[in-house]
């Protein structure tokens, strides 16, 4: 009986030769550490996108911090508006600083009797130093006013009847 040692089809001659390269690179494939490569790079990936996404979030909380100290100071501003000679200016500042923000300026126009405040939030929490300015809000506010004799009449005008001769 004859005992067959070669390869008897194409693909088992394939097979062998393959088995030979892998025994002769030392037992690896050509690919061997291919995969540790993609893994650092999508970790890295990973850790670019996350950063990317911290320096958003603190940017837009700053945005709304701003304006929410803009907010605050111009309706305070608003309210001491008619009371105090700087219309309210220094109420306004006193608010923005309780909220973290700085009051950059306070405009009074007294014929519209209204004021407009613009404050500023610096923008901090960035995963890297970022060449990113103050968050910056306006808002405008003024006295909330009833023509005389509205709350009487109501929203539709004078009650019925009133007003005419007996």
């Amino acid at each position: 009986m004859a005992v067959l040692t070669g390869p008897r089809t194409s693909v088992e001659r394939a097979v062998r030769a393959r088995a030979g390269r892998v025994a002769a690179a030392g037992g690896r494939g050509a690919d061997a550490g291919s995969a540790t490569v993609w893994l650092l790079a999508l970790a890295m990936l990973g850790t670019a996108v996350f950063a990317a996404t911290i320096a958003v979030g603190s940017v837009v909380t700053a945005r709304h911090r701003a304006e929410s100290a803009a907010d605050l100071a111009a309706l305070a501003a608003a309210d001491r508006l008619l009371l105090d000679p700087d219309g309210g200016c220094a109420w306004a500042a006193g608010i923005a600083t309780a909220q973290g923000a700085g009051l950059v300026s306070c405009a009074v126009d007294r014929s519209a009797d209204a004021v407009e405040v613009v404050a500023e939030v610096k923008v901090s929490g960035l995963p890297v130093r970022l060449p990113v300015g103050p968050a910056r809000a306006r808002a405008r506010a003024g006295p909330v006013r009833a023509p005389v004799g509205a709350a009487e009449d109501g929203p539709g005008g004078p009650p019925s009847g009133a007003g005419a001769a007996s």
